[in-house]
């Protein structure tokens, strides 16, 4: 066998080295995912400083997790070739570059591409941090305690996004949310050269160029096709070429990657019912929460006219709420499964979607945070029942591509509850008031709609029939345990 296919696994560390370990890609999740909700509360001052449209501000968010959702995949494999370490420096040094290029972009252009930079050190960061954690922890049983703690910090940097941010913009201006992450670089950086050994995987997955082309084709022409909707009109011949290049991307998937022995996107996971209901429900709770937070944070500060730590704060309840229910239904899954915390998620989301409708410019805010207290339930229960179903009955040589595609879910419905949102909403974004609120309607009856399919798949993908596809799904990866 050659030495290239030969595993490498981290030396028998001592337990501080361990944990030194863990609080090292703990703190690369926390910039990655904190980045993902941070920027929305400053959205408001970057359009008055740089002068941007609605669609500048979708894609400073979309550019950043539209990249992530393209790269996702490839970031894993290469890691898992290459060197984990190498690429997890690689890419904190990649996403410190992009960060200072976010701090000092002169207009809404820059911005954009230097938020792509700091996308690409992203999608090394969050795949190749969880396979260090595991390669790390030999035990199984400190394994899973110590993927639990890396899991509660996504969701913490999530739910305390808005928060910090708010913080941030108030007391030192919008591009201080960039270059706080610097330092921190900084020292992950120094601290992974020092600490992190280094680990590889035993075969990695072979590089699949089509299949990496047509994803980025399919999602790219999509995103943009949704963004620009609104300026250049659904029958406009861009547009139309856009979504055709989309649809013919898609037929490109399913005809090519069939046919690759590692293919980027393993299509038999998809006639597993709880692997392919657990990729819908990423992608629909994600687009929904990304809605509600791109729309929530305009309506507090330019509809409301509350600053933008005022803002943040008022956002308190769901990042509370992520905090506190995850590990709590990650227990519950482990005990009872998943069907009981998706049923809450979709009904919480549906919900809040709903009562959204009757929000106006002077809703008390009593009421306006207890619809946020709804969005916090359905975020802080959806996510450990989606990873849970989606790697359902899956053989373990397989469950870490499944987890991975979940997240790309989850990314994808990220870029699109921007996209989306933004489009609905561009025509009303000058107006304020009662304009930008009855605007938003069209988002809440999405949100709704998105949390009933949460609902339903959830109830689906829970049964013994689905249980059953999981199985039969499986026998096809059996032989490469």
């Amino acid at each position: 066998m050659s030495t290239s296919l030969l595993a490498t696994h981290p030396p028998d560390l001592g337990r501080r080295r361990r944990l030194l370990v863990l609080a090292i890609c703990c703190a690369s999740i926390v910039v990655v995912v904190m980045d993902i909700s941070i920027v929305n509360v400053a959205l408001p001052a970057i359009r008055r400083d740089l002068h941007a449209s609605v669609s500048g501000l979708q894609w400073t968010v979309d550019a950043y997790t539209l990249v992530l959702a393209g790269f996702l995949l490839l970031a894993g494999s290469t890691a898992d070739r290459v060197g984990r370490c190498r690429i997890f420096q690689f890419g904190l040094a990649t996403f410190g570059l992009g960060s200072l290029l976010c701090s000092l972009a002169p207009s809404i252009g820059w911005l954009i591409g230097a938020r792509a930079v700091q996308a690409v050190g992203g999608t090394m960061l969050n795949p190749v941090a969880m396979a260090i954690v595991a390669s790390t922890f030999p035990d199984r049983a400190e394994r899973a305690r110590a993927i639990g703690v890396f899991g509660a910090m996504s969701g913490l940097a999530l739910g305390l996004g808005p928060i910090l941010g708010g913080a941030l913009v108030d007391g030192f201006g919008w591009r201080s949310i960039f270059w706080v992450n610097v330092p921190i670089v900084v020292a992950a950086i120094v601290c992974t050269r020092l600490f992190v050994p280094e680990s590889r995987a035993a075969r990695a997955r072979r590089f699949d160029p089509v299949g990496q082309t047509l994803v980025i084709l399919v999602l790219g022409s999509l995103v943009y096709a949704i963004i620009e909707s609104r300026k250049l009109g659904w029958t406009s011949p861009v547009i139309l070429v856009l979504l055709a290049i989309a649809v013919l991307g898609v037929g490109g998937v399913l005809a090519y990657e069939p046919r690759r022995t590692d293919p980027l996107l393993e299509l038999r996971l998809f006639r597993s019912v709880p692997f392919s209901s657990a990729i819908l429900m990423a992608l629909f709770a994600l687009c929904g929460f990304s809605a509600f937070l791109f729309v929530t944070t305009q309506y507090l500060q330019d509809v409301r006219g509350l600053s933008a730590l005022t803002a943040g704060l008022c956002l308190l309840p769901v990042g509370v709420l992520i905090i506190v229910l995850s590990p709590l239904t990650g227990r519950m899954v482990g005990s009872r499964g998943p069907r009981l915390p998706l049923v809450v998620a979709g009904t919480a989301l549906a919900l809040a979607g709903g009562t959204s409708l009757w929000l106006e410019p002077d809703t008390p805010l009593p009421a306006v945070l207890a619809i946020y207290l709804l969005v916090g339930i359905a975020l802080g229960t959806v996510n450990p029942p989606i990873t849970n179903t989606a790697i359902s009955g899956m053989p373990t040589s397989m469950a870490g591509v499944a987890a991975s595609l979940a997240s790309v879910g989850r990314q994808t419905g990220t870029t699109l509850g921007v996209a989306i949102s933004g489009a609905i909403l561009a025509p009303a974004a000058a107006g304020g008031g009662m304009a930008f609120t009855h605007a938003e309607h069209s988002v809440w009856w999405l949100v709704a709609g998105l949390g009933i399919g949460v609902l339903v798949l959830g109830l689906l993908s829970t049964g013994r029939r689905a249980a059953d596809t999981a199985a039969r799904a499986a026998t096809l990866f059996r032989g490469a345990d």
